[in-house]
């Protein structure tokens, strides 16, 4: 399993947060890997062979080969039909309102083709690009062009969406929402809809995610010594309150993700 991550150009580190390619050769003992929430929107390209997404216990759909995966609300599990050979943009979670039209929260829980949202035309043209470069540089200089060019001068997000991500991603998603709008109703009502339409999930959901993130950093490199220690450190009411929340998101609790085969993808990430 081959993991790496690259920065962005400096005209689009606002907005992606990190490009990704994963490389893994095909086993037929692979296992179910489960996906969890992460706060981000991701557009990936895969040149390798197609990938299951389960939709139930033994349903399951393929992912399409150049696609934009939406906010996640709740854990999945995928499994490669064969050899995995990936590229993905990993955008931050004001980025990707930057790019599309649509309110975002049509995107969330699904996989919706590049074709979908950026017309056939220039799919068409950028994902034959995308599998004839000749390595990871020249893939990242071809979707930088195509971001760049996209990119419209008049498309701005929310200032109150804005200060309130930035709020959530500095605090690891322990600020409360009541915290950062404490003095007007109407504020908040406002808050809800601009980020259904402009993050595709709501604070709450977002607040949950990044926690989660940063309990899965603590977790995988052993920061704390207890998941009472993590829960404090989280700022969970309690480790119960962690436990069920860490669960509600990922499907299992914090000590049946560890060393547990379906989770090995999942935990690359955060190592």
């Amino acid at each position: 399993m081959k993991y790496q991550t690259f920065k962005p150009h400096k005209d689009l580190e606002s907005i992606v947060k990190f490009y990704w390619t994963l490389e893994v050769p095909y086993d037929p003992k692979n296992q179910k890997q489960k996906i969890v929430p992460d706060g981000c929107i991701e557009m990936t390209f895969n040149f390798g062979d197609k990938i299951k997404r389960f939709t139930s216990e033994t349903d399951f759909i393929l992912h399409p080969n150049a696609m934009v995966m939406g906010q996640r609300t709740k854990s999945f599990d995928i499994l490669p039909t064969g050899n995995v050979d990936t590229f993905a943009i990993c955008f931050y979670p004001i980025g990707f309102a930057n790019f599309v039209k649509i309110p975002l929260e049509n995107l969330v829980d699904k996989e919706t083709p590049i074709s979908e949202l950026f017309g056939q035309v220039e799919a068409d043209i950028l994902e034959p690009q995308m599998i004839q470069a000749a390595d990871t540089k020249q893939r990242i200089d071809i979707i930088e062009a195509f971001l760049l060019k996209l990119i419209n001068d008049k498309t701005t997000i929310s200032n109150i969406v804005k200060s309130t991500v930035d709020v959530l991603l500095k605090s690891n998603g322990t600020t409360h929402i009541n915290d950062i709008l404490t003095d007007d109703i109407s504020k908040r009502r406002q808050l809800e809809r601009h980020f259904r339409k402009q993050i595709g999930i709501s604070p709450k959901q977002l607040s949950k995610a990044i926690r989660l993130q940063a309990t899965l950093n603590m977790l995988l490199n052993k920061k704390s010594e207890t998941l009472t220690d993590i829960a404090y450190e989280s700022d969970y009411f309690d480790q119960n309150h962690f436990i069920k929340d860490f669960k509600d998101l990922v499907g299992v609790t914090p000590k049946e993700y560890l060393n547990n085969e379906h989770m090995a993808l999942s935990a690359l990430f955060y190592k």
